[in-house]
């Protein structure tokens, strides 16, 4: 199948929301109370992707195939300062069966290249410490450069900062 990566818009915030839910149940199950990820509601989620896409001044692109959008992400200026970094990516999520392909490169590789275009120098991701993308954004060169606790679903989880210095070097293709 041919696999495209394009600049999103706010007609795909209901596949967006499909697959943040979607990732977020086959990720985060034992991770995030059961009770969290069974509340989580496409329609809801849905309306929360087109406040973003008409509010944020964010850059979003989608993974898709002639079976539809499979994964997504999304970044822009950085929302909770990190000394040296002036971008975040704010999330990406593929559909499990798609991972592992390179898709989640390519979708990285395009938000690194688009903050850069835009002068952006270093970009973060936070991220739950017991994500298994953890090693994803590791193999992609993130140096972890913060740490908080967050409360999901009434319970406290540690979550980790990664950073990337030179957006340059995201791009350039040795990552």
């Amino acid at each position: 199948m041919q696999v495209t990566i394009r600049t999103a818009d706010a007609g795909d915030a209901a596949a967006l929301a499909s697959v943040q839910i979607s990732s977020w149940r086959t990720t985060y199950r034992g991770i995030v109370p059961d009770a969290h990820l069974d509340s989580l509601n496409v329609e809801a989620r849905t309306l929360r992707w087109q406040e973003l896409f008409a509010s944020q001044d964010a850059i979003f692109f989608v993974a898709e195939d002639e079976a539809g959008i499979f994964g997504f992400v999304n970044g822009g200026k950085i929302r909770q300062a990190i000394a040296g970094y002036d971008a975040e990516l704010y999330a990406m999520y593929l559909l499990r069966e798609r991972q592992g392909q390179g898709h989640g490169r390519a979708l990285f590789r395009s938000l690194a290249g688009a903050l850069l275009s835009q002068d952006f120098a270093g970009m973060t991701v936070w991220v739950l410490e017991q994500n298994p993308a953890v090693g994803f954004y590791q193999r992609m060169g993130g140096v972890q450069v913060a740490g908080q606790k967050i409360e999901i679903g009434g319970v406290e989880l540690d979550e980790v900062a990664f950073g990337w210095r030179s957006l340059k070097e995201c791009c350039d293709g040795n990552s």
